[in-house]
């Protein structure tokens, strides 16, 4: 009897992992033909930009970011390099099949975390489908990948955490944000923290100094300094419609040096110079508002992927770049929300139904429409500018949520209430207190 209860216990958990199996190769597959079939090179970058740096790299023995300056961290040239041992000439085809191991690594390590019932790794499937292509076609999926392992091991290993954190930082330089969290929260943990992140910084420091990159290593950091309005920020949302409405000196034009399209015209300048300070100033609001939680005596595991979403949201809303996959950031904080523990999940539920048409509405901007984005065409700025509406309001009830959980909070002073019955210990995949 026993020995058929526990048969019909193993066939029980049998179709879900095949479904999830079958339904992750459809939707790679799905997203990996649209790379190849779809307009406005999805691609692109890889099979030209990417391309360009590893032959440069390979022919002419001349590095980005180890013998020139570079746009990105120096752990970026990895991955690139890896798509093409198989061939700079199939940089493309080895670049799609990185990403998606990648995603399936991801998948593995999220498997287990089931908030409100239902596996985490559904909805990240389902928002990879929304954002389209660009999912996969870009350096950002990552770091974005490597910032949701790290998320699997917050509440069990803070310093493995912050370690693929920081590999994700001297990837795309936002993950970077997330270690900040974890200092700022991870209670009783901060060595472990800072150490992981020391450590990994550390390694890549010092491979790069014996490489002879030690001069180019934070070139990175200026590299974005005197960029314009690209035409997707939200920030060039008002001077897009001006350019539609034929208003003088409003107009698309394309940065040969950064290679990317930005917007001119009156106000242009005075925007994208102050992006950075409001950055700034949201992000150490953010900070003060979540310290303020904690010490009114909310749960960390609660305002952690809080602050997380805060700072995320900061980094793309306020953002004078606005490249279409920055909304794949998203996913990292969402998913941290839904696995801390069943009143984080309850509350991220909205965000998490939020970030699937944000991200669909990004893939008709790109790659879907891009080409009538650029002639500023009424109805897909409509498009872009509900887009970009959302990415604000996740900003702003981000906010709103670290206000209202401090003010639900009752005890002044940082200890968070326990109810009586409650266990004090964490739940399994949640940021300890």
């Amino acid at each position: 009897m026993q020995r058929t209860v526990r048969t019909a216990e193993r066939r029980s958990r049998w179709p879900e992992p095949v479904g999830f199996v079958v339904a992750f190769v459809g939707v790679h597959a799905l997203l990996w033909w649209l790379t190849t079939v779809s307009a406005n090179l999805p691609l692109g970058d890889v099979t030209i930009t990417y391309k360009r740096w590893i032959e440069t790299g390979h022919l002419a023995h001349f590095w980005v970011g180890i013998d020139a300056d570079w746009v990105y961290p120096i752990l970026a040239i990895v991955p690139m390099a890896a798509a093409a041992l198989g061939g700079v000439g199939s940089i493309g085809t080895g670049w799609l099949v990185l990403v998606v191991v990648l995603d399936a690594v991801a998948c593995a390590f999220l498997w287990r975390f089931r908030p409100l019932g239902v596996r985490v790794v559904w909805w990240w499937l389902a928002f990879l489908l929304a954002l389209g292509p660009i999912g996969l076609g870009r350096i950002d999926t990552v770091a974005t990948v490597l910032a949701l392992v790290g998320v699997a091991f917050v509440a069990t290993r803070p310093a493995v955490a912050s370690a693929l954190f920081t590999a994700g930082a001297w990837t795309k330089v936002w993950p970077a944000a997330l270690v900040g969290v974890l200092l700022l929260l991870r209670r009783g943990h901060r060595r472990g923290v800072l150490a992981g992140a020391l450590v990994l910084t550390a390694l890549v420091v010092l491979v790069d100094v014996l490489y002879g990159g030690a001069p180019h290593l934070f070139s990175f950091v200026g590299q974005q300094t005197g960029r314009a309005l690209q035409i997707e920020a939200p920030l060039a949302t008002p001077f897009m419609w001006a350019a539609a409405l034929g208003v003088p000196g409003a107009a698309v034009y394309y940065d040969q040096q950064i290679l990317t399209f930005e917007v001119s015209g009156a106000g242009t300048h005075a925007a994208a110079a102050v992006s950075t300070p409001l950055m700034a100033l949201v992000v150490v609001a953010g900070t003060v508002l979540a310290m303020w939680a904690v010490r009114r005596g909310a749960h960390r595991t609660e305002v952690a992927p809080l602050l997380a979403l805060l700072f995320v949201a900061a980094l793309v809303a306020t953002n004078k770049v606005g490249s279409p996959q920055y909304i794949g950031w998203f996913a990292v904080p969402v998913v941290w929300g839904l696995v801390a523990g069943r009143p984080s999940a309850r509350r991220f539920v909205p965000i998490a139904v939020a970030a699937l048409p944000m991200a669909l509405l990004t893939q008709v901007v790109y790659p879907g429409f891009y080409d009538q984005v650029l002639t500023v065409q009424p109805w897909v700025l409509v498009v872009l500018t509900v887009r970009n509406a959302l990415e604000i309001a996740v900003l702003v009830w981000s906010v709103v949520a670290l206000v209202r959980l401090a003010r639900r909070s009752s005890r002044p002073g940082g200890a968070p209430s326990v109810a009586p019955g409650v266990p004090a210990r964490p739940e399994r995949g949640r940021m300890g207190t």
